[in-house]
C-alpha cells in the first residue's frame, strides 16, 4: 500500500471523508488524526479490481452489503415502527438497492476517489456499477472504524428519510411491474405480456429497446429503455399512471 498511500492521497481521502458530514465526534476525530491503518481501509474501498487483483474493494463491498441491510433495518425500526414485516422488507429493498447505492455514490462524488485499471477507465457502461460497488465498500469501511453501526446510521438516516418518503408516496414508480401484475390479478385478468424490440445496438442508448405492454391481447402502453428490464419497467409505469388518471387504480 505504500506506493498508493502518499501524503497527497491521504489528504484527498481525509477531505472526502470530512465532506460526508457524519455527525459523530469520534469519527471526526479519528479521520482528523489520519490514522494510517484506517486510511488504508478507506483507500482499499476505492480500488477497483482492474487496478489490483489482490488489494481492492471486493471484500469490503461484500461486508458492506450486510452492514447496509442492518443499518437500513435499524432506520426502518426507528422511523416506521408501525410497519409490518412485508412492508419493511419492501421499503428496505428500495433503500439498499443497486440503483440507490449508485445514486448515493454520484451524490457524494465518489468517482473522484476510485482508482481503476486501464480496461475499466474507458468503459462507460461499467461506470455506474463501479460507483455503486465502491459506495457499498465505503459503507463497510465506515463500520469497520469502530465495529459499530452507529456512524453508518448517523450518515445515512437523513438520506433514507427523504428517499423513503418519496417511495412511500408513489411506490408504483419503483415497482411498476409488480403493481401492474397485482392489479391484473385483482381484476381476474391474465398477467401482462411484455413484447420487446431492439431498435438500436448502441450500449447505453436510453432508447435502445422498445417495450409494448399487452393486457388481454390489447396493447395498453409503450416505452423505451436502455435495457430489457428498464424498458419493461418504464412501460408498466406509463400504464399505471394512465390507470391512475382514468380512475382504474
Amino acid at each position: 500500500m505504500t506506493n498508493i498511500i502518499n501524503a497527497k492521497r491521504i489528504n484527498q481521502i481525509t477531505t472526502f471523508l470530512q465532506s460526508l458530514n457524519i455527525k459523530s465526534k469520534r469519527f471526526t476525530e479519528l479521520i482528523r488524526s489520519q490514522n494510517i491503518s484506517i486510511i488504508e481501509d478507506f483507500n482499499r474501498a476505492f480500488i477497483h479490481s482492474s487496478e489490483d487483483k489482490i488489494i481492492n474493494y471486493e471484500k469490503l463491498e461484500f461486508f458492506g452489503d450486510a452492514v447496509l441491510r442492518l443499518a437500513a433495518s435499524n432506520f426502518i425500526e426507528k422511523k416506521y415502527p408501525q410497519m409490518n414485516v412485508g412492508e419493511r422488507s419492501e421499503l428496505r429493498a428500495q433503500i439498499v438497492s443497486d440503483e440507490w447505492l449508485t445514486k448515493l455514490g454520484e451524490k457524494i462524488d465518489i468517482e473522484k476517489l476510485i482508482i481503476k485499471g486501464p480496461k475499466a477507465l474507458g468503459d462507460e457502461n461499467s461506470k455506474k456499477t463501479i460507483t455503486g460497488e465502491a459506495t457499498e465498500a465505503l459503507i463497510g469501511a465506515v463500520y469497520k472504524c469502530f465495529n459499530s453501526i452507529e456512524e453508518v446510521n448517523l450518515w445515512l438516516d437523513d438520506i433514507w428519510e427523504e428517499d423513503s418518503e418519496i417511495f412511500l408516496k408513489a411506490p408504483y414508480k419503483f415497482k411498476s411491474k409488480t403493481v401492474l401484475q397485482e392489479w391484473c390479478q385483482s381484476k381476474g385478468l391474465d398477467l401482462p405480456v411484455y413484447k420487446i424490440i431492439e431498435v438500436s445496438n448502441k450500449n447505453g442508448d436510453p432508447k435502445r429497446f422498445s417495450c409494448d405492454v399487452f393486457i388481454e391481447g390489447l396493447k395498453e402502453s409503450s416505452a423505451f429503455g436502455k435495457s430489457h428490464k428498464q424498458a419493461e419497467t418504464n412501460a408498466a409505469r406509463v400504464l399505471i399512471e394512465k390507470f391512475i388518471t382514468t380512475g382504474k387504480i
